[in-house]
């Protein structure tokens, strides 16, 4: 080990939830492959209750993204040069965290090739999506370039308070949790969709809709317009962590391709994951040990239409959503009743 690698490692991802989530693999390879180098994780405001009891996390530093954004940044490299890493690796293409990693002072500073300030990286690695390698594999070859082996599955690590949290609903019995919601509305299964499943859902599982508090009225909508006969509305009530400990209980659970399947395949809860404009191949699936994917069955000649998705469906017929039968989300159920794991 060099003695640029002998110091802490700072990992930075102040992308959405789910891109921290993924990054969360490293920890844990970084904790089999280095025990003794202590790891510290940077990520925008709202984001660090998922890493900050994380038991392989040293500190957690905050980019405020809404507040002061480019002081902030200012301030986090100030704050990184005076700590003295070993190596800063962005897991990220973008200038911002591209220019903290560049002038942090690190002897090793890592990043991807396509990042605007990878001129003054020590070592660059290509990040090249559609080809089936997942987004932690590419993440994990920033740390090691040879690496080949099995895809690390991501980890979280609720903790007690966020079991307690989750335990009166997950007394309650057989459930199923469904996410209903996206950042992305291409990316997002319609309501209508959903109420086609929940219509047709067998009448003793509990189902427990989920959402932060930005889904609240949407999971409300979904609810009222719903006609199961038992179904709760959690939505804005329970934490990220407390979240993954309530999927990790649940017979089966339908999400999008967004953050909650993330939160899933980090605690590896039972997974339905319903891709619409997306596609697996962009490398960013399930990672549960029972995990299915959920599609149009035939090909469109529009999808996949983009990377993250869209507000609207370009063509305006959103087919690679409407087109998915409810029998599809039926026939994981049946076999995630009959799965052990």
């Amino acid at each position: 080990m060099s003695a640029a690698s002998s110091k802490a490692i700072l990992l930075i991802q102040t992308a959405f939830i789910g891109d921290v989530i993924l990054a969360t693999a490293l920890l844990d390879y970084l904790h089999q492959t280095e025990p003794a180098t202590p790891v510290d994780f940077l990520v925008r405001k709202g984001n660090e209750g998922l890493v900050k009891e994380h038991p392989y996390v040293r500190n957690v530093l905050i980019w405020d993204k809404k507040q002061a954004k480019y002081k902030g940044l200012w301030q986090l490299l100030q704050q990184i040069r005076a700590t003295g890493y070993g190596r800063v690796v962005t897991l990220q293409r973008f200038a911002s965290t591209g220019f903290l990693t560049a002038f942090s002072g690190a002897p090793e500073r890592i990043g991807f090739d396509k990042n605007p300030f990878a001129w003054n990286f020590t070592r660059t690695q290509p990040h090249i999506i559609g080809e089936g390698v997942h987004e932690v594999t590419r993440n994990l070859h920033l740390l090691d370039p040879t690496y080949q082996g099995p895809v690390v599955a991501p980890r979280l690590y609720p903790t007690l308070t966020d079991e307690a949290a989750a335990a009166p609903y997950a007394a309650e019995g057989p459930y199923l949790c469904i996410a209903p919601t996206s950042v992305w509305f291409t990316k997002q299964f319609p309501q209508e969709q959903w109420l086609k499943l929940l219509a047709a859902l067998p009448p003793q599982y509990r189902v427990y809709l989920l959402g932060g508090p930005p889904d609240v009225a949407d999971c409300t909508a979904l609810m009222q317009a719903s006609h199961h006969p038992n179904i709760v509305n959690l939505a804005g009530k329970l934490s990220l962590l407390a979240s993954a400990a309530l999927m990790r209980g649940a017979v089966l659970n339908y999400v999008n391709d967004s953050a909650p399947m993330h939160l899933c395949s980090a605690v590896g809860a039972p997974t339905c994951a319903v891709y619409c404009s997306t596609v697996p191949a962009f490398g960013f699936g399930p990672l549960s040990p029972f995990a299915r994917i959920v599609e149009i069955p035939e090909p469109l000649e529009c999808r996949p239409c983009g990377l993250h998705g869209y507000r609207n469906c370009p063509l305006g017929h959103f087919r690679c959503a409407h087109g998915i039968e409810t029998a599809q989300l039926l026939a994981v159920l049946a076999e995630a009743e009959k799965t052990k794991w």
